[in-house]
Protein backbone atom coordinates (compact mmCIF):
# COMPACT_ATOMS: atom_id res chain seq x y z
CA UNK A 1 0.00 0.00 0.00
CA UNK A 2 1.18 3.68 -1.05
CA UNK A 3 0.31 5.52 2.31
CA UNK A 4 -0.70 9.53 1.48
CA UNK A 5 1.09 10.94 4.56
CA UNK A 6 -1.42 14.17 4.37
CA UNK A 7 -5.33 14.18 3.78
CA UNK A 8 -6.33 17.50 3.00
CA UNK A 9 -9.55 18.32 3.73
CA UNK A 10 -10.74 21.58 2.75
CA UNK A 11 -9.46 20.45 -0.95
CA UNK A 12 -12.00 18.20 -3.28
CA UNK A 13 -10.92 14.88 -5.52
CA UNK A 14 -8.02 13.56 -5.82
CA UNK A 15 -6.58 16.75 -4.53
CA UNK A 16 -7.12 15.57 -0.81
CA UNK A 17 -4.72 13.24 -1.22
CA UNK A 18 -1.68 15.27 -4.10
CA UNK A 19 -0.74 18.42 -5.06
CA UNK A 20 -2.59 20.05 -7.88
CA UNK A 21 -0.18 19.08 -10.81
CA UNK A 22 0.00 15.72 -9.16
CA UNK A 23 -3.30 15.30 -9.68
CA UNK A 24 -3.57 16.34 -12.99
CA UNK A 25 -0.61 14.11 -14.02
CA UNK A 26 -1.86 11.09 -12.22
CA UNK A 27 -5.51 11.56 -13.72
CA UNK A 28 -4.22 11.64 -17.08
CA UNK A 29 -1.60 8.66 -16.58
CA UNK A 30 -4.78 6.36 -15.09
CA UNK A 31 -6.67 7.39 -18.47
CA UNK A 32 -4.01 6.75 -21.11
CA UNK A 33 -1.55 4.19 -19.59
CA UNK A 34 2.10 4.23 -20.62
CA UNK A 35 3.00 7.64 -21.22
CA UNK A 36 6.56 9.52 -21.31
CA UNK A 37 6.98 12.59 -19.54
CA UNK A 38 6.14 14.65 -22.76
CA UNK A 39 2.91 12.56 -23.37
CA UNK A 40 1.93 14.50 -20.16
CA UNK A 41 3.66 17.76 -20.41
CA UNK A 42 1.84 18.31 -24.34
CA UNK A 43 -2.07 17.11 -22.37
CA UNK A 44 -1.83 19.36 -19.93
CA UNK A 45 -0.15 22.59 -21.69
CA UNK A 46 -3.37 22.48 -23.33
CA UNK A 47 -5.29 23.98 -20.59
CA UNK A 48 -1.83 26.00 -19.29
CA UNK A 49 1.52 26.01 -20.39
CA UNK A 50 4.34 24.23 -18.37
CA UNK A 51 7.85 23.19 -18.75
CA UNK A 52 8.87 19.73 -19.49
CA UNK A 53 11.11 19.70 -16.67
CA UNK A 54 8.41 20.98 -14.00
CA UNK A 55 6.54 17.82 -15.51
CA UNK A 56 9.46 15.41 -15.01
CA UNK A 57 10.38 16.31 -11.60
CA UNK A 58 6.63 16.06 -10.27
CA UNK A 59 6.82 12.23 -11.75
CA UNK A 60 9.93 11.23 -10.59
CA UNK A 61 8.55 12.12 -7.37
CA UNK A 62 5.52 10.70 -7.70
CA UNK A 63 8.02 7.66 -8.86
CA UNK A 64 10.00 8.26 -5.45
CA UNK A 65 6.47 7.85 -3.61
CA UNK A 66 5.43 4.67 -4.83
CA UNK A 67 2.73 5.92 -7.31
CA UNK A 68 4.57 5.51 -10.52
CA UNK A 69 6.73 3.14 -12.27
CA UNK A 70 9.06 4.31 -14.43
CA UNK A 71 11.16 2.15 -16.91
CA UNK A 72 13.75 3.44 -19.44
CA UNK A 73 14.16 2.25 -22.82
CA UNK A 74 17.19 3.80 -24.91
CA UNK A 75 16.74 7.29 -23.87
CA UNK A 76 13.69 7.68 -23.10
CA UNK A 77 11.36 7.20 -19.65
CA UNK A 78 7.97 5.42 -19.46
CA UNK A 79 5.64 6.19 -16.61
CA UNK A 80 2.96 3.59 -15.63
CA UNK A 81 0.70 3.89 -12.72
CA UNK A 82 1.41 1.53 -9.76
CA UNK A 83 -2.11 1.02 -9.24
CA UNK A 84 -5.35 1.43 -10.69
CA UNK A 85 -7.34 4.83 -10.09
CA UNK A 86 -9.99 2.61 -8.38
CA UNK A 87 -7.29 0.67 -6.00
CA UNK A 88 -5.79 4.02 -5.08
CA UNK A 89 -8.88 5.55 -4.05
CA UNK A 90 -10.10 2.21 -2.31
CA UNK A 91 -6.94 2.20 -0.08
CA UNK A 92 -6.55 5.56 0.83
CA UNK A 93 -10.03 6.07 1.89
CA UNK A 94 -9.77 2.88 3.80
CA UNK A 95 -6.80 4.35 5.64
CA UNK A 96 -8.07 7.90 6.25
CA UNK A 97 -11.90 5.76 7.51
CA UNK A 98 -9.38 3.77 10.00
CA UNK A 99 -7.45 6.31 11.25
CA UNK A 100 -10.61 8.02 11.52
CA UNK A 101 -12.39 5.65 14.23
CA UNK A 102 -9.27 4.75 15.74
CA UNK A 103 -8.75 8.63 16.87
CA UNK A 104 -12.08 9.47 17.15
CA UNK A 105 -14.29 6.36 17.83
CA UNK A 106 -17.79 6.34 18.19
CA UNK A 107 -17.75 10.63 17.52
CA UNK A 108 -16.37 9.26 13.68
CA UNK A 109 -19.16 6.45 13.45
CA UNK A 110 -22.28 8.80 14.19
CA UNK A 111 -20.78 11.63 12.06
CA UNK A 112 -19.77 9.11 9.43
CA UNK A 113 -23.98 7.56 9.80
CA UNK A 114 -24.87 11.41 9.57
CA UNK A 115 -23.44 12.61 6.55
CA UNK A 116 -24.78 9.30 4.78
CA UNK A 117 -28.12 10.04 5.66
CA UNK A 118 -27.58 13.85 4.59
CA UNK A 119 -25.65 13.66 1.56
CA UNK A 120 -26.91 10.09 0.13
CA UNK A 121 -29.71 8.33 1.64
CA UNK A 122 -29.52 5.02 -0.49
CA UNK A 123 -26.11 4.63 0.80
CA UNK A 124 -27.82 3.68 4.23
CA UNK A 125 -29.23 0.55 2.57
CA UNK A 126 -25.28 -0.03 1.83
CA UNK A 127 -24.15 0.59 5.40
CA UNK A 128 -27.13 -2.21 6.66
CA UNK A 129 -25.85 -4.67 4.33
CA UNK A 130 -22.52 -4.12 5.22
CA UNK A 131 -23.29 -4.14 9.29
CA UNK A 132 -25.11 -7.52 9.33
CA UNK A 133 -22.88 -9.02 7.41
CA UNK A 134 -20.32 -8.24 10.08
CA UNK A 135 -22.67 -9.41 12.46
CA UNK A 136 -23.03 -12.43 10.99
CA UNK A 137 -18.89 -13.08 10.57
CA UNK A 138 -18.85 -12.11 14.40
CA UNK A 139 -21.10 -15.19 15.12
CA UNK A 140 -19.75 -17.66 13.29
Amino acid sequence: MTKINHFKINEEGLERFFGALEAKIMNYIWASGEVTAKDVQQHISLEKPISANAVMTVMNRLVDKGHLHKETRGRISYFTAVQTKEQFLSEQTKSVTYGLIEEFGGLAVAHMVDAIRDLDPSLLQKLEEKLNEAKRRNRS
